[in-house]
């Protein structure tokens, strides 16, 4: 089931370029309060360390997320859009177990994917729904306005990460214009 979940969606981890900076939406803005609702806030503790990833809802019991993102404890927070505020929507779910790709570089950050089993599965509704993925054998053309969004930084020059969920737009590039970057 896991082998299976992670076929089709691979193609998805290859809409950015490996040294693409997933935890930045530059030059977002607020997303509509609850827009959203397959988005995930993923709680990681590694360590000594308390860190955070974004990711989205694949099924009622999996997430989907980077490699990078691998912790000792994860937990990931549904429903929510302000993540500093507790909102009724809000469904805290801890992780059971993290399937990074077998091929995963922390170097190159090639295969740069990770599944994450939850404990226990998400309860849908209007504020957490699943992610409509495309099927596995369908590509996004170069051109294509794509929507990314996350609790990343908005600016290069302001380090300090926003509270409420950003998104940003952006053009899919072809391969060959990652080629010759």
């Amino acid at each position: 089931m896991v082998t299976m979940l992670i076929l089709i969606l691979l193609p998805v981890a290859f809409l950015l370029p490996p040294w693409a900076g997933a935890g930045e939406i530059i030059g977002g803005w607020e997303a509509q309060p609850h827009s959203r609702p397959y988005m995930a806030y993923l709680s990681i503790q590694r360590g000594d360390k308390n860190l955070f990833c974004g990711g989205f809802l694949v099924s009622q019991n999996f997430v989907l997320t980077a490699a990078h993102c691998k912790g000792d404890k994860i937990t990931v927070i549904l429903g929510a859009h302000d993540i500093t505020k507790w909102e009724g929507s809000r469904q805290v779910i801890p992780v059971r177990r993290q399937y990074p790709h077998k091929d995963y570089n922390k170097e190159s950050y090639n295969n740069d994917i990770m599944l994450l089993q939850l404990e226990h599965k998400a309860k849908l509704n209007e504020q957490v729904r699943l992610i409509p993925l495309p099927l596995a054998h369908q590509g996004v053309q170069p051109g294509t306005v794509c929507s990314v969004a996350g609790w990343g930084q908005t600016s290069a020059q302001n380090k300090e990460l926003p509270h409420k969920l950003q998104e940003v737009d952006l053009k899919v590039l072809d391969d060959q214009t990652f080629i010759e970057s």
